[in-house]
């Protein structure tokens, strides 16, 4: 009965396994970016750089004193964030 449990325990930590070894597979081509030695994946540039076209944004938006005109500030900025990074991506690397 013990050994009955160990292989249904052993089975289901391979079922586990599978999806990370998929998942695994599809980053073997990523496009990433010697920068001072070190690998940076492409997505996570892109995403720096569309939280700091957000930060511009937001600073054009105050300097213009917009404020008043944006509904729902606390939602408008992480998707101009967002915006910029799949516009970034899609522009370099699509």
């Amino acid at each position: 009965m013990i050994q009955h449990e160990r292989r249904r325990e052993m089975g289901w930590g391979a079922v586990a396994v599978l999806p990370i070894a998929f998942g695994a597979t599809g980053c073997s081509r990523s496009p990433s970016f010697n920068i001072l030695g070190s690998f940076f994946p492409a997505w996570l540039l892109c995403m720096v750089a569309g939280i700091v076209l957000a930060g511009i944004a937001s600073w054009v938006v105050g300097r213009y004193k917009l404020e008043k005109h944006l509904a729902w500030p606390i939602v408008v900025y992480p998707s101009l964030a967002a915006f910029f990074s799949f516009t970034l991506w899609l522009l370099f690397f699509s």
